[in-house]
């Protein structure tokens, strides 16, 4: 039930117009008028509504009807209830269907996701509390005087040559890849580089190897760009490289996540990534490697990146500030092997040239003065607080769990309904990710919910896990 009778949000109750006749339910109407603004577009995804008790009073109704209202709608999944926070439209609101609708793209499905705060339990943002917002604002100031006194030209199509030495740096010194900053290209994230890999290595009606289970965009992306693919088991020691050989030798690509698995967190073993090598120079395959999480490794010491262990140059190496900075920023990094570096470059130029040099150059900065090394060490810190907290916590309520990566799974039982279980989840303030539509046949999925770290509230959790048990048991 919502209760945020003390906040107003920037709502026109001019949208609802009310019929007092006899027989007309006004919280219907009520319902009714913010379902009909919302779908048309009036109220977007995470417009914050007023209180009830400040709606009502612009209404002339009475609270409990507008709590009425309010309640069927977080039922039918358009609002979301955060307590004293407010109450909010949902992310994952659905309208009507237009005709002709192209339904085979993914965009309408996703679309709502952006432009929106993480909620608890959600995967791949980093902590926001954790953000060095004044450091990163002075540099950011002092990058932009220093671009606005630049005479006018177009910059480098690779992206800033001064972030990329850095990054040549930090690979080398952390990564273990010995690289040319010519071999890195600055990115649209991880997305972009991915989509730049497609067109450079024209792997339109090619067939690759996936990860089962694997990060689900990544593979929507091979499917849109008319790429065939081979799921490939994973198991404790990473992705099956001989079930990959038995069942698609003849591959031009494997695309893998071999320091901390998306999304079972595993480290490709030393043997495998041995045989992923071997297997990649006698076929003349490529291999993508997703450097997911490698610089947040939370125990132990970080695998070596598989591009340090290429010596013939099969291996295209991708990395992304979104997970270690921010997702806003958009920015993502390819290294690629020396002999492919023009052909990327040229690529670059004619169709997807790199970002504002201002945010390349202030990266640049933040790196160069010791803060972004800094900053993953106070992260690291901070989310094995939270994930031993966490654990802490859901271990009274789910018994079998385990760490993988930057999030805990929680394993539920096979005939458990995880994606029921994470819609109604989403009701309530959280985002869990059911483990299952990570899988690439439904009918070798296992059940389970991941629970991201990093955006754990900062005060009633255990509510959080008492809650989560409760929808698992309704669903299971």
């Amino acid at each position: 039930m919502p209760k945020n009778d003390k906040n107003s949000g920037p709502f026109n109750p001019g949208l609802l117009l009310l019929n007092r006749l006899p027989g007309q339910s006004l919280s219907m109407q009520i319902h009714d008028g913010i379902q009909q603004a919302i779908f048309n577009g009036n109220l977007p995804a995470g417009s914050r509504l007023p209180s009830c008790r400040d709606l009502a009073a612009q209404l002339g109704v009475a609270r409990g009807t507008v709590r009425r209202a309010y309640d069927g709608l977080v039922d039918n999944q358009l609002l979301i209830a955060r307590g004293a926070a407010g109450t909010f439209v949902c992310r994952h609101v659905q309208p009507p269907s237009l005709p002709n609708a192209d339904h085979s793209s993914p965009r309408s499905a996703v679309i709502n996701d952006y432009d929106m705060p993480a909620l608890t339990f959600q995967m791949g943002v980093p902590a926001s509390d954790c953000f060095p917002a004044k450091v990163w604002t002075r540099l950011l100031h002092k990058e932009s005087r220093q671009l606005a006194s630049l005479p006018f030209g177009y910059p480098d199509p690779r992206g800033s040559l001064a972030l990329r030495h850095e990054l040549a740096a930090y690979l080398a010194m952390t990564r273990g890849i010995r690289c040319h900053p010519s071999q890195i290209l600055l990115t649209q994230g991880y997305a972009g580089a991915l989509g730049l890999i497609f067109m450079v290595l024209a792997l339109r009606g090619k067939t690759g190897w996936i990860e089962d289970p694997g990060y689900p965009l990544a593979t929507r992306a091979l499917q849109l760009a008319g790429i065939n693919t081979i799921p490939v088991k994973v198991d404790d020691a990473g992705i099956c490289v001989e079930e990959g050989i038995k069942h698609g030798r003849q591959a031009d690509f494997a695309l893998v996540t071999p320091g901390q698995q998306a999304p079972l967190g595993v480290t490709l073993t030393s043997q495998r990534r041995q045989m992923l090598l071997n297997w990649a120079n006698e076929r003349q395959a490529w291999i993508i490697e997703d450097d997911y999480l490698g610089e947040l490794q939370l125990y132990g010491r970080a695998a070596p990146a598989l591009a340090s262990q290429d010596s013939e140059g099969r291996v295209l190496h991708i990395g992304t500030f979104s997970k270690t900075l921010s997702p806003l920023f958009r920015c993502g990094y390819l290294v690629v092997p020396p002999a492919l570096a023009s052909r990327f470059a040229d690529a670059m130029a004619a169709f997807n040239p790199s970002a504002s040099p201002l945010l390349h150059n202030t990266i640049a900065a933040f790196m160069r003065d010791g803060h972004f090394l800094r900053h993953l060490r106070r992260m690291k810190r901070t989310y094995r607080e939270r994930l031993e907290l966490m654990a802490q916590s859901l271990k009274h309520e789910f018994p079998l769990l385990r760490q993988a990566g930057l999030s805990l799974i929680v394993g539920l039982a096979d005939a458990s309904d995880d994606q029921a279980i994470a819609r109604e989840a989403l009701k309530n303030g959280m985002a869990p990710s059911p483990l299952s539509s990570w899988y690439a046949a439904a009918q070798h999925s296992r059940r389970g919910l991941l629970l991201g770290v990093t955006t754990l509230p900062a005060q009633g959790f255990d509510a959080c896990s008492q809650r989560l048990r409760e929808l698992a048991d309704n669903f299971s």
